[in-house]
């Protein structure tokens, strides 16, 4: 049951006041309003209204503003206060059960990795290995370990495979004849929206509003829209305001302002507490060592080292993914994903909570390394790449490797491809059923991989902007079906699932 507006805000409200309780920006606040006791303009007799219009003139409103903005936009609302908790995860029951046993068979799959190597899931380090570590961090690249025996924890095509199986117990033989007629992989009934509802929800997409990177052959002089957007640009990054960043880069950034206003979208200051914070993560990959340290570098050594463009970044992305591995404040997202971090006890200590130790919270690495590297690009220092890559995992790209029934899930990403493609280009995607090349099997990757590795860097950024803008991950199913009515004509004549790809 939804609640009435008024109690569903007060609720949402005292969210957020709690949640900023804790925060730096919260002391930081408490600070200049002392600091502010000592200005001649402000009077006793109106303290209160005084220090407001401080805070407001210095910038720190502002500030405060953004937070709160940040806050709404990466927590749900608030459930009925009656729903249970885990309602607030995934209100469908059979999605929480297969998330539940898709992470039971990626623990398995590590646990038999652990004892056929006979390597445990984590160890301290000796000395002379940390030293080693600290004095090569900046090029760990140029090591050569044979990871030859380490296999990837689980590829897409079997992830694919474990939505493919998904069924709504309730629908025993499908009492809705319009979920009958679907003919794709995916089998559970979700709401997906359809052209209008979409054209609703991107009309800054529209094709009359200049878009960033596309309108070099409008009719209006390509210098003069963009000038302008430039200009809009610059004054978005003075206001400080993250709502407005936010709407401006629906239409494309400028590529001179694209690491500042993400920034200000996902309310990144790399404040000296973030720094401080990143450089615990990294003593913390000093001393201890990890079974996920192998897998990440042998992903690395697969993915970047063979991409023309990421190579480069070899050593960022080491850094960026064994830190994440480690970090416990990416736990607070499974309060909102469907998913539940990973537990593993200490040797011999199978089953006593005390002893369960948060195994890392993350295990696809494969598509992480895909995710860290277009930033690369665009943050040259390790502690702000860090935080907005994870800023970019707790919002986003968390719900590419979830089972769940959120509209930027995975599921719900397939399903609109698959609708999309069924309702518009009916022959096309009944030609390429009949010849066992269903579409979704071809665009899955690109989806679940949020385009990286398959655009290139400038064209991936331009639709990540889009993702932020929109607060969204549907424009990943929108543009894969995008590109297949592109390629339609051709894909009419092909014969196989080779042929197709």
């Amino acid at each position: 049951a939804m609640l009435d507006p008024d109690s569903g805000l007060s609720l949402a409200i005292a969210r957020i006041v709690q949640r900023l309780k804790g925060s730096s920006l919260h002391s930081q606040l408490e600070r200049q309003a002392r600091v502010s006791l000592h200005k001649p303009e402000i009077k006793l007799e109106s303290l209160k209204e005084d220090i407001k219009d401080f805070l407001k003139t210095s910038g720190w409103e502002k500030k405060l503003q953004n937070a709160v903005y940040s806050e709404l936009n990466v927590f749900p609302a608030p459930c009925h206060p009656a729903a249970p908790p885990e309602h607030m995860k995934e209100p469908l029951a059979y999605m929480r059960k297969a998330q539940g046993s898709w992470e039971k068979r990626i623990l398995k799959s590590l646990n038999s990795m652990c004892t056929e190597l006979s390597i445990p899931l984590a160890q301290k380090r000796p000395v002379s290995e940390q030293k080693e570590l600290l004095s090569k961090w900046n090029e760990m690249g140029t090591d050569e370990p044979d990871l030859s025996l380490f296999r990837p924890v689980y590829a897409p095509k079997d992830f694919l495979e474990v939505l493919m199986n998904l069924r709504n117990p309730n629908y025993e033989n499908g009492e809705q004849p319009s979920f009958r007629n679907h003919l794709g992989l995916i089998q559970v009934p979700l709401k997906v929206k359809d052209i209008p509802e979409l054209k609703e929800d991107f009309s800054e997409l529209g094709l009359n509003i200049g878009q960033l990177g596309i309108d070099d052959s409008a009719q209006v002089p390509p210098e003069f829209f963009e000038n302008e957007h430039v200009r809009v640009g610059q004054k978005v990054l003075a206001e400080q305001d993250s709502a407005a960043a936010q709407q401006y880069v629906r239409q494309g950034c400028p590529t001179a302002l694209r690491a500042d206003l993400w920034a200000l979208i996902l309310n990144i200051s790399n404040q000296p507490e973030d720094i401080l914070y990143y450089e615990q993560l990294k003593s913390n990959v000093i001393q201890h060592d990890l079974l996920v340290d192998s897998l990440i570098f042998k992903d690395v050594k697969l993915t970047a080292s063979n991409d023309d463009y990421y190579f480069v970044f070899e050593d960022y992305l080491y850094q960026v993914l064994l830190c994440f591995s480690r970090d416990t404040s990416v736990l607070e997202h499974f309060t909102y994903s469907s998913a539940t971090p990973p537990k593993s006890y200490i040797r011999g200590k199978l089953g006593m909570e005390e002893y369960a130790v948060f195994y890392p919270p993350n295990v696809n690495y494969n598509s992480f390394i895909l995710s860290v590297a277009p930033l690369c690009f665009l943050y040259h220092e390790p502690s702000k790449l860090y935080q907005i890559f994870r800023e970019m995992y707790v919002r986003f790209f968390f719900r590419l490797h979830s089972i769940s029934s959120h509209p930027s899930g995975i599921v719900s990403l397939c399903l609109l491809f698959e609708t999309l493609l069924q309702t518009h280009l009916p022959q096309l995607f009944y030609h390429l059923r009949e010849i066992g090349a269903q579409p979704l099997r071809i665009s899955f990757k690109w989806m679940v991989r949020a385009f990286s590795g398959y655009l290139a860097t400038d064209q991936l950024l331009l639709l990540w902007d889009r993702i932020l803008g929109y607060n969204s991950l549907e424009i990943l199913a929108v543009l894969a079906a995008a590109v297949f009515a592109f390629r339609a004509v051709n894909l009419m004549e092909v014969t196989s699932l080779a042929a197709a790809e």
